[in-house]
């Protein structure tokens, strides 16, 4: 961005990008709209879910159960429009910059936190120290980074030498600046991640509390937290946003399983479903009809090594890796496990995406078991001759993870097992804490639309989402390159190339891309997902009983 002008550019440039998944919300052209029937606008829809990882603070959900309440609870500087994925203000009323490292932020007046105390400059400013700090342990610090005092106030080791980022400065009550590193050229569209919302004063003097009773400045207020039951949520009639709600709340419910939050579906007792299991999605668009889902999302479906387990990260081990990756049949898992409603991935970086570029995996996310047997044996062989994978048993996967160990059973003659975890909380924290033998499932769905949130937020060294604990100089290298170019372009372009790294060091297996497979009862109408994979929470309306 070199200037106001050039930065509308950018946003248009983006938003053509994601139109592309931000489509009609149905099977049919009509979409989720095709209901007229009389609205309550006061009553509240319950929505599959289940428990979120960690409490509810901004920047400590980086999993979506949590990640997808907090959205609706926090608004910042910006979000993205769920009809074209155009980045729009909304707590700012303008954020400009000259050079792509400096940074003046304007906010509107008006916002108020859910406490009723106004939003304001501070608001941000120490809401961004906080999470920064290394010692509050908010597991998106990283997002931080780019602000100049990033180190200061987290530190690679030892304490903290300072509680603010020199990088941030409070004008008044409606401005700050923001000083980072380096160039960014997409640095606006970073701000759209909930890491980056406001807290209000009183959060300060209790953080474990305020995780447990959030009080946020997004459309909707909390209400109760029944832990592994259902989280509750009302509108706030004092919400700011150009997303008000055209409903009463949400009820977040949790189910152990997609199979019963499908059957509650059908006999209207649960109002929007996250995901049709792999058990009901042949026969979800006979059933639902109009009132089904099929759509893409800006997605993937990968599985990761446990590289922190010195026998996965020895020199030669990649060509292991990889080798595993071609002993997986993607085309015939899709077809039949999965009926057709996922897309074999042979990239990183989901469709869609500004720069998504189709083939970056090669050879190696192809199915072909003598290369597979291969490359294993050139790599020194699978530690300790086996594999399993962990995944989360609430979520609907036991039937592909028993697909893909079958068939690196049978293409290469390595044993390969099924690690499930009762809830996907259970399956966060063994990733979190490093507990993982050798595989594990992670998916990504994207926080902005570009290429480096597939890439830099997930490979990086030390970014809050390496599940892998990945660490690549060459791709770091790669990526810092790609952050200073002086348009989002050139960013996505260089990101590309950094992609091929990936390739080279196959610190996860890309197996398919996502697509939105869901549906609603009879008793909402107006219901639409976004390219993130999740409701426009604010548009579903509860008919008239």
């Amino acid at each position: 961005m070199r200037g106001a002008s050039q930065a509308k550019w950018v946003v248009a440039a983006v938003a053509v990008a994601l139109a592309a998944t931000a489509c009609s919300s149905s099977t049919d052209s009509s979409g989720g709209s095709s209901d007229n029937g009389a609205v309550n606008a006061g009553a509240s829809f319950s929505y599959q879910s289940g428990e979120p990882q960690r409490p509810l603070q901004p920047a400590n959900a980086n999993e979506t159960l949590g990640g997808r309440i907090v959205k609706e609870l926090f608004k910042g500087l910006v979000d993205y429009d769920p009809a074209t994925g155009a980045l729009r203000n909304q707590v700012a009323d303008k954020i400009e910059t000259t050079d792509a490292k400096n940074y003046t932020v304007t906010l509107k007046s008006g916002w108020t936190f859910h406490d009723g105390t106004p939003v304001t400059a501070a608001s941000f400013v120490k809401a961004w120290n906080w999470s920064a700090n290394v010692k509050n342990n908010q597991i998106n610090s990283s997002w931080f980074s780019d602000i100049v005092g990033y180190e200061a106030v987290h530190p690679e080791t030892g304490d903290p030498t300072a509680t603010e980022m020199s990088g941030l400065k409070i004008v008044d009550d409606t401005h700050f600046t923001i000083e980072l590193n380096a160039p960014v050229s997409y640095f606006s569209y970073k701000l759209g991640y909930a890491a980056f919302s406001p807290l209000p004063e009183g959060f300060f003097a209790d953080p474990a509390g305020y995780g447990q009773k959030p009080v946020g400045n997004g459309p909707y207020k909390f209400v109760s937290w029944e832990h592994n039951k259902a989280i509750t949520v009302q509108a706030y009639d004092k919400y700011a946003g150009s997303d008000k709600p055209k409903n009463g709340g949400i009820i977040f419910r949790n189910y152990s399983s997609g199979e019963a939050a499908y059957k509650d579906l059908m006999s209207d007792t649960l109002d929007v479903l996250d995901q049709v299991d792999s058990t009901d999605l042949p026969k979800y668009k006979d059933d639902l009809g109009k009132r089904a889902i099929d759509q893409a999302q800006g997605a993937i479906q990968n599985i990761g090594f446990a590289l922190y387990q010195g026998d996965w990260n020895t020199p030669g081990k990649e060509k292991v890796r990889q080798g595993l990756s071609m002993a997986i049949d993607r085309d015939t898992i899709t077809k039949t496990v999965l009926n057709g409603n996922r897309i074999p991935a042979d990239s990183w970086v989901a469709p869609g995406v500004m720069g998504y570029k189709a083939g970056t995996c090669g050879e190696f996310c192809k199915y072909d078991p003598a290369k597979a047997k291969q490359l294993i044996t050139e790599g020194g062989g699978v530690p300790g001759g086996k594999v399993s994978i962990i995944y989360n048993s609430d979520g609907s996967h036991k039937e592909w993870v028993d697909a893909v160990c079958n068939s690196i059973r049978q293409a290469v003659n390595v044993e390969c097992t099924g690690d499930p975890k009762p809830d996907f909380k259970t399956v966060r924290d063994v990733i979190t804490n490093k507990q993982v033998q050798s595989l594990m499932r992670t998916a990504w769905v994207q926080d902005y639309p570009l290429n480096a949130n597939f890439l830099r937020d997930v490979y990086g060294t030390g970014a809050s989402s390496n599940d892998s604990k990945y660490s690549s100089p060459e791709f770091d290298k790669l990526a810092k390159e790609a952050d200073a170019a002086t348009s989002v372009e050139k960013t996505a372009e260089l990101y590309q190339q950094a992609e091929l790294q990936l390739a080279k060091d196959m610190p996860t297996i890309p197996l398919w891309y996502y697509k939105t497979s869901s549906g609603y009862s009879k008793n909402v109408q107006n219901v639409k997902f976004d390219s993130f994979g999740d409701p426009v929470f604010t548009d579903v309306e509860v008919k008239q009983k």
